[in-house]
Parts: structure tokens; C-alpha cells; sequence
């Protein structure tokens, strides 16, 4: 009987060859991850009135013209407007077998720009969740909030996790902030910057979208609706036979939420390549101080199905051994 737990690179492999993800276009070597699939962007992107989950329907019988603003076509690519909500229909599509389902999130990139996505499927009442035995399309609900992004067919924003069995947290590990530092301890996003174009790497001069932040006596105060991002204090290390999501920030831990984007693949942080959290933040209605040390969200860890054939890092990874590092499409800071 094969085992429970988050299915590793080799397992999503044998997925894909026994077609529980059509992919259509081929997939390339790379979207598949030690424990998890990045998803591709279709051809057409639906400007939306608003949010939505389809419930009783299917999403095609809700985008009609009361909630489809306009079409937009992907394949030259687009901008995404800040402030707007989109609908993506994916490249990828699932017939998942009754034994598994499946948990999406913004990608690292993702959510170190602030775009807002989210993944949805036929009649779901719940955002990110593929329920056991699904079959049918995928789409990503994607919303901007401070940086207008350019994306195109084929652009990964989101990335899906296969699950065996009901979730088995192992354990739980509580992280906080790290704003101890003599340099920037973190940075706050510019807003009415340019359009990031989501396919450039490293190519971004930091200081056209970031402002650093310096914490005197290890006090910053948050404004309301600004973005920021910081490192965890601790260093964060994911076993090789385990994986680990960011869990949403607890309520009773402050007036803000910390890190859109949660999954952690196993292999992040071994040594000798230490790596550290990091945390995007929004503060929420007030203005917050956060101080030194404060506890900001816990890593949730979850044993693997199965060994992996590459852990985090070993075929290139923007992040491995990281600290405080913006997204992969700037240059370093400094």
C-alpha cells in the first residue's frame, strides 16, 4: 500500500504518465519540483468585476458578462493592472484518483511581488483545494496589489502539491522576525513603480521598487495596506523526507499578515546552505510596531509519500541559502 503524505518529484512524475495532470502543451523538466508542480498561465486572462467561487457551477458558467469585464489574450503577453482581479485558465488540468487531491500557492516570486493569486477549480467553496477524485480545469485567480506585472502564456505564478491520504502534520515550529541587523532589516514596496515583466531575472535595479528599512532599537512601526518584506531570526532547515508550508498568520500574533506564499520544499536550508524564512508582510487597519524577535507564523511540517529523486537547490535555485532576498527578478541589493 503506498504511503501517505506530500508526493515527491519521482511520485508527481508517475502522475503525470498515468495522466492524472494533462498538461497539453509538454511540460517542461523543470516545473517539476522535490515536492511540488508549478503551473502555467493558458492563453486568455478574464478581467473580472470581482472575486468568486463557483459553488453549485462549474467556473465556465459563471464568467459571463456580469462578472467578465473584458478578454485579455496572453500569448504576446500582458499587463496585469494593480487593483484588478483576473482569471486565468491553466495549461495544466487534473483527473485525479479518489486517493489524492491538492493544495496550491503562490510561488516564492510570486508572492515576494505582491501579486495576489490564487487557485480555483469547478464548484469549489474554497480557494487553493483540489478535493480527491477532481476532474477538470484549473484556473488562477490573480490580483496585483502594488507592482503591475507583465506576464504571457506559459508564465508560472503558482505551483500545486499532491497529497496522499489527509494531512498529517508532524509538527509545528514557531518563527519571528529577525530586525536585529546594522544594514536594511527589511524593505517596504514603492507604490506606482514600473511594470515588472515576470520572465526577467535578476534585472531589476532594487531601488526603483524598494525603499530599505533600518529599525532603531529593534522597533519598526507597519503602516496600514503597505507591503513589506523581512527575514525570519531563526534559520529555516526542511529535511529531505519532509515538506513544509508557511501556515496564514494566527490572529492572536499581531495586525498583519505574514508570507502569501507558503510552501517549502525538502532539501531548503541544508547545510552548508543555511537559509532563512522570508516574510512578506501587510499590515491590516492600524499602524503596528513589530519589535526584535516577535513571533510572526509558524512553519507546518508533513512527511513525504516517498523519497526525492533532487532536493531544493540541486538543479539551481534563486533561494537556496538565502537571508533577506527580494524577488529573483532584482539585482542584489548594495
Amino acid at each position: 500500500m503506498a504511503s501517505h503524505g506530500v508526493l515527491p518529484d519521482a511520485e508527481i512524475r508517475r502522475a503525470i504518465e498515468r495522466g492524472f495532470i494533462d498538461h497539453g502543451p509538454p511540460l517542461h523538466i523543470d516545473q517539476i519540483q522535490p515536492a511540488s508542480l508549478d503551473l502555467r498561465l493558458g492563453n486568455i486572462a478574464y478581467r473580472l468585476r470581482a472575486s468568486f467561487l463557483p459553488g453549485a457551477a462549474t467556473v465556465a458558467e459563471r464568467l459571463d458578462d456580469e462578472l467578465v469585464m473584458h478578454r485579455i489574450d496572453l500569448t504576446n503577453g500582458a499587463v496585469l493592472e494593480t487593483g484588478c482581479v483576473y482569471l486565468v485558465p491553466l495549461l495544466e488540468r487534473v483527473v485525479l484518483p479518489p486517493h489524492l487531491h491538492g493544495a496550491a500557492n503562490p510561488k516564492s516570486s510570486t508572492g515576494r511581488i505582491d501579486v495576489f493569486t490564487r487557485l480555483i477549480v469547478d464548484h469549489a467553496t474554497a480557494f487553493d483545494h483540489v478535493p480527491a477524485g477532481y476532474e477538470g480545469p484549473l484556473y488562477a485567480e490573480i490580483s496585483p496589489c502594488t507592482f503591475s506585472v507583465l506576464v504571457r502564456t506559459g508564465s508560472r505564478l503558482s505551483q500545486l502539491r499532491l497529497r496522499r491520504g489527509p494531512p498529517h502534520p508532524k509538527r509545528d515550529v514557531d518563527f519571528c522576525i529577525d530586525l536585529s541587523s546594522d544594514g536594511p532589516v527589511g524593505f517596504r514596496a514603492k507604490r506606482h513603480s514600473r511594470v515588472i515583466d515576470v520572465e526577467r531575472i535578476n534585472d531589476y535595479d532594487p531601488r526603483d521598487f524598494w525603499e530599505p528599512l533600518e529599525a532603531r532599537r529593534g522597533r519598526l512601526v507597519l503602516d496600514p495596506g503597505q507591503f513589506y518584506i523581512f527575514a525570519s531570526k531563526e534559520p529555516v532547515l526542511i529535511p529531505a523526507d519532509e515538506a513544509a508550508e508557511m501556515a496564514p498568520i494566527r490572529p492572536e500574533l499581531g495586525e498583519f499578515r505574514a508570507h502569501y506564499a507558503g510552501f517549502f520544499d525538502p532539501g531548503f536550508g541544508i547545510p552548508p546552505h543555511e537559509g532563512k524564512a522570508v516574510l512578506e508582510v501587510r499590515s491590516r487597519d492600524v499602524p503596528f510596531i513589530l519589535e526584535d524577535g516577535q513571533p510572526v507564523g509558524k512553519l507546518v511540517f508533513e512527511a513525504l509519500s516517498g523519497p526525492c529523486e533532487k532536493l531544493y537547490g540541486e538543479s539551481g535555485s534563486s533561494y537556496q541559502g538565502q537571508g533577506l532576498k527580494l524577488s529573483k527578478h532584482f539585482a542584489p541589493w548594495g
